[in-house]
């Protein structure tokens, strides 16, 4: 079982293993290029299993010392984003799902609220004008591929984030670890550089020092 992440994953289908700069104006949803294209068992099931889930995932970890960790990481990531999201449990439910989520998907946090940030501003109920939905401006034809065809679930907080974070594991992999390649293919403009720098800019705003002093 990976650490940090809860129990229930033993559940769920393994997936194979600053401001927006460029022209892309803060407040827009932006995403839409997404591409139907035919997906792997282990990339359905995640995204089927997503479907079904109602509340945030509780993490677990292995020590005391990975818990500290995490707990700083929130803190520090709820100050962030506190303009943002003025209630401090919907902060918290939304940054403990996009943990969960990026670990789970193998990438890295800060990358994924850097793409939220550019692509919805955070805003749950954004879309786009060609139809993307949420947080992570998810295109409604990915409900019809995992035979569910519902695009209002595409604004439940965890649906999103896990088919946000799902698709961008895929493409990373179709990509062969390109990170430049793999945020144009997600946003449709794949080979131009205004989409991954804006991405790669609000992810400096992210980071965080995970080192224990003291």
């Amino acid at each position: 079982m990976s650490r940090g992440i809860s129990r229930r994953s033993c559940l769920m289908a393994a997936l194979p293993a600053a401001l927006p700069l460029g022209g892309l104006m803060p407040g827009r949803a932006h995403a839409g290029g997404q591409l139907e294209e035919p997906l792997i068992d282990s990339v359905r099931s995640a995204l089927s299993a997503a479907v079904a889930f109602d509340a945030p995932p509780e993490p677990e970890f292995a020590s005391t010392q990975e818990r500290i960790l995490y707990l700083r990481w929130l803190g520090t990531m709820s100050e962030r984003l506190r303009r943002r999201k003025l209630d401090w449990e919907v902060r918290r439910d939304f940054l403990q799902t996009a943990w969960y989520e990026s670990r789970r998907s193998g990438l890295d946090v800060a990358l994924v609220l850097g793409l939220i940030q550019v692509e919805s501003a955070f805003r749950r109920y954004a879309i786009s004008s060609v139809g993307a939905r949420g947080y992570m401006q998810v295109m409604p034809f990915w409900t019809r591929v995992i035979g569910d065809g519902d695009p209002s679930k595409l604004f439940h907080m965890q649906t999103n984030l896990r088919f946000g974070c799902v698709i961008l594991r895929h493409y990373l992999d179709r990509e062969r670890g390109d990170l430049y390649m793999t945020l144009g293919r997600y946003n449709g403009s794949r080979g131009r550089s205004p989409y991954p720098n804006a991405v790669f800019a609000a992810q400096r705003n992210w980071q965080f020092d995970g080192r224990l002093t003291g």
